[in-house]
């Protein structure tokens, strides 16, 4: 055939095997280069070709079989081809120019291109030709199989097993990466939404619970005409009912059972104490996930934080874990209840009890929140001492004032934007 077939048909030849190289290459990089999540969302979408392409990249190395044994041979025909075009052109002594030539063609229009395009849209590469690839596979069958014994008996030798499938699943840090990189995929308050959930592990009890001291409830040691005043004025629908503190509640009432004396005057602390539910009690230190669990398992939508000796260390309820994923439902109600002030644009006056993770959410701020829970003790712990009323200190970028003092801690500060001039006495 070489011998009578004309050149320029050897050299057509020639440039369809380089066609075919590009092929198998491109191809090769793109299906290796495809979003495995995405792929199989379009599978189950029912993309014939996404559903292909999954099912060939089950077994990689059959497909990697196939795609190298077509490549390898259009290349060894496409060289063959060439030093038979060689020799016609200008003998022995043209094969090598040939060979090069071949070389260049190939590495830049069978190997960089392709691969270059297919990288940069595996999908619109891959989807299509996973529909050729599968009846080639089924044509080309045994020899793929016996390629794949061979190569797989020698990668057993050196301690890898081709037959077990990489797995493609996400840690959690990992998928936090993901939605992070999401970009307009993702609208923004999505996305801190699914971060939130993914830090629910690491966010406990203690972080977002209402501390002791600001539980609102009724104490029965009170005269119950100031009782009676915080069941008319209360703004939560649930109050805890305790003895002299709030460490011997007796149990939990709801404002809307006691509605029907109250709207006819006859409430009194009999009713309300028939009204009352048991409490329910979480040791502290417990993951949100673990006691989003316990709220849906009990049927509860409060909970008191209890150290080990038993005393009540706060109060947590269903809204609270809500609003640590989604964000507060008021924003500017929950800024005046946490005590902040705007002041100016650059500074606000803030109570020193206020929790940090909320001031954070609220205000969208950045405050370290892997130390002390609250303002005043993040400043504390800073100085390591309580300071007086005037000392400034810079924490996390952002300079604060401490406005009033006690014996006890900090009461107020004032705090400013990062970048602001700092007050004066500021201490970096």
């Amino acid at each position: 055939m070489s011998n009578e077939a004309p050149l320029g048909l050897l050299v057509a030849l020639i440039l369809v095997l380089v066609v075919l190289s590009a092929f198998f290459s491109g191809t090769e990089t793109a299906l290796m280069c495809l979003n495995r999540y995405r792929l199989r969302h379009q599978a189950r979408g029912g993309h014939r070709g996404a559903r292909v392409a999954e099912w060939l990249l089950q077994r990689p190395d059959r497909l990697i079989g196939l795609i190298l044994l077509g490549n390898t041979s259009v290349n060894l025909g496409a060289a063959a081809l060439t030093t038979v075009v060689a020799l016609r052109v200008g003998g022995e002594g043209a094969i090598l120019a040939g060979t090069l030539i071949l070389t260049v063609v190939v590495l830049i229009f069978g190997e960089v291109a392709p691969k270059t395009i297919a990288a940069l849209h595996p999908a619109r590469v891959a989807l299509p030709a996973a529909l050729i690839y599968y009846p080639l596979l089924k044509v080309a069958y045994p020899a793929v199989w016996l390629i794949n014994l061979i190569a797989n008996g020698l990668l057993r030798l050196v301690g890898v097993r081709p037959d077990q499938i990489a797995s493609h699943s996400l840690s959690a840090e990992e998928l936090r990466t993901v939605v992070a990189e999401a970009g307009v995929m993702v609208p923004r308050r999505h996305q801190r939404m699914l971060l939130n959930i993914l830090d629910l592990d690491a966010i406990t009890v203690d972080d977002i619970m209402v501390p002791r001291q600001e539980i609102e409830g009724l104490d029965l040691d009170r005269t119950w005409v100031e009782n009676l005043a915080i069941i008319q004025t209360s703004s939560y629908d649930r109050l805890p009912v305790y003895r002299e503190d709030v460490d011997n509640i007796v149990g939990v009432t709801r404002i809307r059972d006691l509605l029907p004396e109250l709207v006819r005057g006859e409430l009194t602390q009999a009713t309300l104490l028939e009204r009352i539910r048991e409490p329910y009690f979480v040791p502290e230190g417990t993951p949100l996930t673990k006691q989003l669990l316990n709220f849906q398992q009990h049927r509860r939508r409060s909970a008191f934080v209890v150290d080990e000796y038993g005393d009540v260390q706060g109060l947590i309820t269903t809204r609270d874990i809500v609003n640590e994923l989604v964000g507060e439902l008021d924003r500017d109600a929950t800024a005046l209840d946490l005590g902040v002030t705007k002041e100016s644009e650059r500074s606000y006056v803030v109570d020193a009890s206020a929790n940090i993770r909320q001031l954070n959410r609220v205000m969208n701020w950045n405050l370290p929140t892997d130390g002390p829970k609250t303002l005043n003790g993040l400043i504390v712990e800073q100085l390591e001492t309580i300071p007086e009323t005037g000392t400034g200190v810079t924490v996390a970028n952002y300079p604060i004032e401490v406005l009033d003092t006690s014996e006890h801690g900090i009461k107020r500060v004032r705090v400013f934007a990062p970048g602001s001039a700092p007050p004066p006495k500021v201490a970096a």
